[in-house]
């Protein structure tokens, strides 16, 4: 195929890219910044913005499937700037894929976008959009979603996949979050309970991907569907964290606090950056304070029935992965 990808210099979008160029795709990478990795492999690059209509249209002339990976994270910020990535740039590359007659587009998702604070267990894509929505990042993931399957058509395929907690070497989000504040002793267990979360290996949720847009080349019977990814593996949340802490060298966490607690800082928190515009994200907010003391692990036989989702690489082997890159820089 020939294919674009949205943050291809980016995490999980940058092993995308690797994955299709070993099997011998032709790749484009659409982003913000210059990647001389991505032209070490042979990867065309084109610099812009989501928000720029015909940039996003530009880049995909030619193409024939469409890796939307790019997306506006985090658990603080204005919901314009949100929005304006998530949704006016969802919908800029919709437009993109409908102007140059692309065949196929997958789109990034996220198990949040159904997210409503409560405990899921084996929850599958029956679930519904909740009416509230806790954080920016859930709120505009999960319009720009139902924009996406909304576009389904004769002439364009859509899936849209929602890896859960992506980890993995090169992680720029997650992992190192967790490592700087073990390092910084910050890190505080919410309640006590063992609730089992799921995650997935960067390179799991890569071959999603591939796989769905292959199966969608095939056959569109799965066009304008939503999928669940994961490593199939839920664990105790706190016990992941020590082990991503442990591959990086860092003592476990220990010290907790209860969940009624973290609610009312997560508040606080929001409160005070919100009034004195302090500069950063805050340390604890509401939505995380939910997240990181519910269960939430997703179903993933749909995506193994629809498009052959197998999880490759197991928790224990992602470890070891990830041990060796901070060891040696590489994975």
């Amino acid at each position: 195929m020939k294919a674009l990808v949205t943050g291809g210099g980016g995490f999980l979008g940058g092993v995308i890219v690797r994955m299709l160029r070993e099997r011998g795709d032709q790749v484009r990478s659409f982003s913000r910044g210059e990647h001389p990795a991505l032209e070490d492999i042979g990867v065309e690059q084109f610099r812009g913005d989501l928000t720029d209509r015909d940039a996003v249209t530009s880049a995909a002339d030619g193409c024939d499937t469409v890796f939307h990976v790019a997306a506006k994270a985090g658990i603080w910020g204005s919901y314009r700037d949100f929005h304006s990535a998530n949704v006016t740039g969802t919908g800029n590359v919709i437009t993109a894929c409908r102007a140059n007659g692309v065949a196929t587009l997958i789109h990034t998702s996220s198990p949040s976008v159904v997210f409503d604070g409560r405990d899921v267990e084996g929850g599958d894509e029956s679930l519904p959009y909740p009416s509230i929505y806790k954080a920016h990042y859930s709120k505009t993931k999960a319009l720009a979603e139902q924009m996406v399957l909304a576009a389904a058509s004769p002439e364009l395929a859509v899936a849209a996949l929602r890896p859960h907690l992506i980890w993995g070497p090169g992680d720029n989000h997650l992992v190192p979050r967790i490592v700087a504040k073990g390092r910084a002793g910050s890190l505080r267990r919410i309640g006590t309970r063992a609730n089992l979360v799921d995650t997935v290996y960067v390179d799991n949720a890569a071959r999603a991907h591939l796989q769905a847009a292959d199966r969608l080349t095939a056959d569109r019977a799965i066009s304008g569907k939503a999928y669940f990814i994961s490593n199939g593996q839920p664990l105790p949340l706190w016990e992941m964290v020590n082990r991503i802490l442990a591959a990086a060298g860092v003592p476990p966490v220990t010290r907790s606090i209860s969940p009624k607690l973290a609610l009312a800082a997560g508040c606080l928190c929001e409160g005070l950056w919100g009034v004195l515009r302090l500069a950063g994200e805050p340390p604890l907010t509401r939505f995380v304070a939910h997240e990181l003391s519910s269960v939430h692990w997703f179903n993933i036989e749909a995506a193994r029935r629809d498009f052959g989702y197998q999880p490759e690489i197991s928790i224990d082997e992602g470890m070891i992965r990830l041990r060796k890159w901070f060891i040696t820089g590489t994975s």
